[in-house]
């Protein structure tokens, strides 16, 4: 199956989730890289900021104030947004995580849902019919490793991760043959706001910096999985593996729940 990449003299690219974190910085690359680039999020004032930081080094990147969770919404901004050029890239970067403390069942958990997956369909829905009626595009979605399987304290956040890993293999299957590009990336753990709130020893943390340099090589690769630290990668796919008797003992040792 021939993979669909997109360049800059095809139109912008649109990061969501783009006020902090790896959005932040991945927009920023982007925009360095020659991309002219549409950044979503709830807060204006920081994208003002970023689109100034970009401004000030000579790049354009371009604020749309939006909330994923408001499907409507996420319809008529992507709606503006092509005002302006078609979206020839995008990276649906939207994630939440509270840790499951017990009440995993509770309000929490539905919110983690609403954003992770429901905030991708959202952004998803209005903008690949778009795509294929142009037989040209690139959507990358924004899972975790944590995907890969359950983990403890991540009842929610690892089953979203999963069906976004998931969603994005059966989109790849219809989406390609019709020009359109799909990818899942899949990170550890990365310094950003998100992390700072984990109260446990994070395995092989890498900088936001990093994290948004790895993410910019492998949209102009040719792999599907744009996954890493390697070796956090290589460890979560190997234990998924074993038998369940031994995975949950490995795990449980691992984490600290034996």
């Amino acid at each position: 199956m021939t993979l669909t990449r997109t360049r800059p003299a095809d139109g912008l690219a649109w990061v969501t989730g783009a006020s902090s974190g790896i959005g932040r910085e991945l927009a920023l690359q982007l925009a360095r890289s020659g991309w002219r680039v549409a950044v979503t999020a709830r807060r204006l004032e920081e994208l003002q900021l970023l689109a100034k930081q970009a401004a000030d080094e000579g790049h354009v990147i371009l604020p749309f104030v939006g909330d994923v969770t408001d499907r409507a919404g996420m319809a008529r901004l992507i709606e503006e947004i092509e005002s302006q050029a078609p979206i020839a890239l995008a990276v649906l970067n939207v994630g939440t995580f509270f840790p499951d403390d017990g009440a995993w069942f509770g309000d929490a958990f539905r919110k983690t849902f609403d954003v992770n997956l429901g905030g991708t369909l959202n952004g998803l829905e209005p903008l690949v019919p778009k795509m294929i009626a142009r037989g040209r595009g690139q959507v990358a979605i924004m899972a975790s490793v944590a995907g890969y399987a359950g983990l403890p304290r991540s009842i929610a956040y690892s089953s979203s991760k999963s069906a976004l890993i998931v969603m994005a293999q059966a989109m790849r299957f219809m989406l390609e043959p019709r020009g359109v590009g799909v990818q899942v990336i899949c990170p550890g753990f990365v310094e950003t706001p998100l992390t700072d709130k984990n109260d446990f020893p994070m395995p092989f943390l890498i900088k936001v910096e990093d994290a948004a340099r790895r993410i910019c090589e492998g949209l102009v690769s040719d792999r599907f999985e744009i996954a890493f630290p390697r070796r956090m990668v290589w460890l979560l796919k190997a234990i998924n593996l074993l038998p369940y008797r031994a995975y949950f003992w490995l795990v449980g040792r691992g984490t600290g729940q034996a």
